[in-house]
């Protein structure tokens, strides 16, 4: 699974303004309607369940919130680089800048699994996220966000 499957470049916000991480969740939500059509009020809904199940701050200023609305039909990715870094709860008490939110659906089982793998080992590459941070356009998050391993490594 690659992060084209998930991700296309206008899901892409580059200077998301947030004070909080309920805000965040808010805007975050407001986007996937805007490119979804999913209602926005049960995107919200959805992540601040999963929140309450436990945060999805993992660490190192990185969140993938993630959720299953009702409705959607295939994986979904919204990135967001926060214009400043909020407090979101995260397992290392660091606040966070970059959100990767990962939507499927509720018969995803392994594919949602694998997705939340996939975005996840992107986001701990040190390299990748120091990219992320100084990149200075929507063109340039997405083109960090898709480079092929291969070429990460050279």
């Amino acid at each position: 699974m690659e992060i084209t499957d998930i991700l296309s470049p206008t899901a892409i916000i580059p200077n998301l303004r947030a004070t909080s991480k309920k805000q965040a969740l808010q805007e975050l939500a407001h986007r996937v309607q805007e490119l979804s059509g999913l209602p926005e009020r049960m995107v919200f809904d959805v992540l601040l369940e999963r929140e309450r199940l436990g945060t999805t701050g993992i660490g190192n200023g990185i969140a993938i919130p993630h959720g299953k609305p009702v409705g959607i039909e295939r994986l979904f990715g919204v990135f967001a680089r926060l214009e400043r870094s909020i407090d979101f709860e995260s397992i290392d008490e660091q606040p966070v800048d970059l959100i990767f939110l990962l939507l499927a659906p509720e018969s995803a089982g392994a594919d949602h699994l694998k997705a939340l793998a996939r975005v996840s080992r992107l986001l701990r590459d040190k390299i990748v996220c120091d990219k992320l941070r100084t990149a200075d356009s929507a063109d340039a998050l997405y083109a960090v966000l898709t480079e092929s391993p291969t070429i990460r490594a050279a």
